[in-house]
């Protein structure tokens, strides 16, 4: 196991790991136990060689290893803690801004909130008298 020198560190490698959609996914297939490059590749709808790509940087990042079984790789969450993690993050409410600074754009400038999110920041608003219904 990874042990990182600082929370810091540890949370910036889990930001770097879930800053690109693929490796996302990687890690959401995972929760489902080890798996190899050529299902995953499979499953995400992209080549061997892409994931082989996000799986090194996901074990750079400390989140999966690799363990050999002949002459292919099988990989799995580096600790069960991350896969508890990483469900809580999915069951995680955001309210967020409806014109937060990171995210992504419609094309226009503007960014784009999920309407889940817009609906729970007005749900908010409105409870606190901040908005008219």
């Amino acid at each position: 196991m990874l042990i990182c020198s600082s929370p810091d560190d540890a949370l910036a490698r889990i930001g770097r790991a879930l800053a690109d959609s693929n490796r996302q996914q990687i890690l959401l297939a995972m929760l489902d136990g080890a798996t190899y490059p050529s299902d995953l590749a499979r499953q995400l709808g992209t080549s061997r060689s892409n994931v082989s790509n996000h799986l090194a940087c996901l074990r750079g990042c400390g989140l999966v290893v690799a363990e050999l079984q002949g002459r292919t790789v099988r990989y799995e969450l580096a600790d069960p803690h991350l896969a508890r993690a990483l469900r809580e993050l999915i069951d995680v409410v955001l309210a967020v801004d409806p014109d937060p600074s990171c995210g992504p754009d419609d094309g226009v400038g503007r960014r784009v909130v999920a309407p889940a999110a817009a609906a729970a920041l007005a749900s908010s608003q409105r409870q606190r008298g901040q908005v008219a219904r």
